[in-house]
């Protein structure tokens, strides 16, 4: 007998992962994550970059272990194989540093995020549940999961800092910046707005 999960979409059904568009959730996941370097930088990484989880996971000990605020981190992006850079704020940085305190390979080879169980790099797909339990844990309702790391680090760039959506579309490699906000989960809620002005 095979078991079903009620909750999976239907076949060819498409399921939108949310950002966290709350400052209040973040800081609150923040709090909780307090006690727990490794987590605490995955998530910190992941809200501060534009890069994919699986991305994150590829980082090594050695890549990171001297990088200062101004620095520049280099991936290989899963998607195109293209190499991407991104500029480390100081809140990177320091989330960085306690990991690598806490870390128990410092070989420059190890991955910065290590599976406690396997000593391996953390998959995808546990990030996906981690992500999903830090929400529900913040009080958050909605589908969350590894990708909301860097939706949200878009979202906040584009509504709380007020930055152009080209630039994102750059960020994020989309074909438009309707993609863009689209992925971002901007794109219905501005336009609602359009149509609530009135003349």
């Amino acid at each position: 007998m095979v078991l079903k999960n009620p909750n999976h979409p239907k076949k060819g059904a498409s399921i939108k992962v949310e950002p966290i568009t709350d400052l209040g959730a973040i800081a609150k996941i923040k709090a909780r994550l307090a006690d727990n370097p490794r987590d605490l930088c995955l998530f910190t990484l992941g809200i501060n970059t534009a890069y994919r989880a699986n991305e994150l996971v590829s980082i090594r000990v050695g890549q990171v272990w001297k990088l200062k605020a101004g620095d520049r981190l280099e991936l290989r992006q899963s998607k195109n194989g293209k190499y991407r850079s991104t500029t480390l704020n100081q809140v990177v940085i320091d989330a960085i540093k306690l990991a690598l305190n806490a870390h128990p390979d410092r070989r420059a080879d190890a991955p910065l995020f290590w599976s406690h169980k396997t000593k391996e790099a953390l998959s995808s797909v546990t990030i996906t549940g981690m992500v999903k339990q830090w929400c529900r844990d913040a009080g958050l309702q909605g589908n969350f999961g590894s990708h909301t790391l860097r939706k949200t680090w878009g979202y906040h760039q584009r509504k709380t800092f007020g930055k152009p959506t080209a630039l994102l579309t750059r960020a994020f490699g989309h074909a438009s910046e309707w993609q863009t906000l689209e992925y971002l989960c901007i794109q219905p809620e501005e336009m609602e707005e359009l149509y609530a002005e009135a003349l």
